[in-house]
């Protein structure tokens, strides 16, 4: 690290050995803020996690014991740092609770970034069929507001790795070369970005006043594509047209609801495919917006 990081917010990354936090490592480090990971004992012995831990520690992140549902742990980690940003699963969204606690405990945190990377859950919803999953970040949120915590949200859309290698057609692994399944009509637009960018965008953001108790949205100019603007672009590399099916909203909805009856994988797929390309979803940016340049 250069001697600028000095200067610069320390930050206690959890969730170090998952995609997006070990990209948020990465990006904290190399922006040169003193960093640390809160990483649990069991995570040393699990060979695929040791060897990530093992790049970060190489890298200058310092590596600390401990866990969200420790206390403890979690007070003597947030006292080394000033700023806190979390990654673990959305699945595990609510165990921030005890986190939260401890923030206010500890008092010393300028900045909390909990764990949503997706989009806003306080403008999302799934047709009633999402099991709850934005209703749980938005609960999270209240909790943080309500503890007076400085804070910024991260809406960044969706990941790259999870709907492009398939050209958002669930249970396929890479592009469809025969027919293909379109939702709406094709022409609404979902962002999509990957999550190296997103760390990056997200370290910017912990030090920068603009960003204080405001929600930051990421809308990449490049990034922004319809199903059909993605269908023409894979149609012109393999030099061939493909079969098309459009799917409704409504019509989707009532496969969802036949899921709910006998659940098959790729429920939660569905219905973000709903939200996303039959309602625009992924293009909500009216609310707090922030331009980085």
């Amino acid at each position: 690290m250069t001697n600028n990081s000095s200067k610069k917010s320390k930050i206690l990354i959890i969730g170090v050995t998952g995609s997006l936090g070990f990209d948020l490592a990465k990006a904290s480090v190399g922006a040169s803020h003193p960093t640390f990971g809160l990483v649990r004992d069991s995570a040393f012995s699990d060979s695929n996690k040791s060897e990530k831990l093992q790049f970060l520690s190489n890298a200058g992140v310092t590596l600390l014991k401990g866990s969200l549902q420790d206390e403890d742990s979690l007070i003597e980690a947030i006292k080394k740092v000033d700023v806190v940003i979390c990654s673990i699963p959305s699945q595990h969204v609510l165990d921030q609770k005890l986190l939260i606690q401890a923030i206010k405990l500890a008092g010393c945190i300028k900045r909390f970034i909990p764990s949503e990377f997706g989009l806003d859950p306080d403008k999302s919803q799934v047709a009633d069929l999402d099991y709850s999953f934005y209703s749980k970040k938005a609960e999270i949120r209240r909790l943080i507001e309500a503890e007076h915590i400085p804070y910024t949200y991260i809406c960044c859309n969706f990941f790259m790795r999870f709907l492009l290698p398939s050209l958002v057609q669930p249970g396929l692994k890479s592009p469809p070369r025969d027919k293909v399944t379109i939702y709406g009509d094709g022409t609404i637009k979902g962002v999509f970005v990957k999550e190296s960018d997103v760390a990056a965008f997200t370290v910017c953001t912990v030090d920068d006043p603009r960003s204080l108790n405001k929600a930051l949205y990421l809308r990449p100019p490049g990034n922004v594509y319809s199903m059909n603007e993605l269908m023409e672009i894979w149609e012109t590399k393999i030099g061939k047209e493909l079969q098309k099916t459009c799917i409704t909203e409504q019509e989707l909805l009532e496969k969802i609801k036949a899921m709910c009856r006998n659940p098959i994988p790729g429920l939660h797929g569905d219905g973000f495919h709903i939200f996303c390309f039959c309602k625009g979803g992924s293009d909500i940016l009216r609310h707090r917006v922030l331009k980085w340049s």
